[in-house]
């Protein structure tokens, strides 16, 4: 039987108005140290987020938003940020803040599909966490 292998992630959420507290969950970061992996999906379904805000800012929420996958990968494209270890990067993506773009508290989980694949995890969260259920599923 593989080792299992556990990770730490956090659901990005999209929080237009945040004097009021609603939000949409836009994305998923992973983070597998024993894999050295750290990565991000964003899948944001705006027809939901206007629906909280008619008036959202989408480019600036879109453009903030695709930072995430970046600074994940680390390097020239992340800034500074990318020049951080893959724990301190992951660290300051889920550090508290009241913003339009936020994290949820993280939580750690087991890869049960493939141990040594943690896109596949972050796969299966973003379908579970992030994408609307389907009528079909329920």
């Amino acid at each position: 039987m593989p080792a299992q292998r556990t990770y730490d992630y956090a659901i990005v959420r999209v929080v237009p108005r945040v004097e009021r507290g609603e939000f949409v969950n836009a994305g998923v970061i992973v983070s597998c140290a024993s894999l050295r992996y750290l990565g991000a999906r964003i899948e944001l379904d705006e027809k939901r987020l206007l629906a909280l805000d008619p008036a959202a800012d989408l480019d600036g929420i879109r453009a903030t938003l695709a930072t995430i996958p970046l600074i994940c990968a680390g390097g020239a494209a992340a800034g500074a940020l990318g020049r951080l270890s893959l724990r301190e990067r992951f660290d300051w993506l889920v550090a508290p803040r009241s913003t339009t773009i936020q994290t949820s508290a993280v939580h750690t989980g087991r890869c049960q599909d493939d141990p040594d694949d943690p896109g596949r995890t972050l796969e299966h969260l973003i379908q579970t966490m992030v994408r609307p259920p389907s009528a079909a599923g329920r």
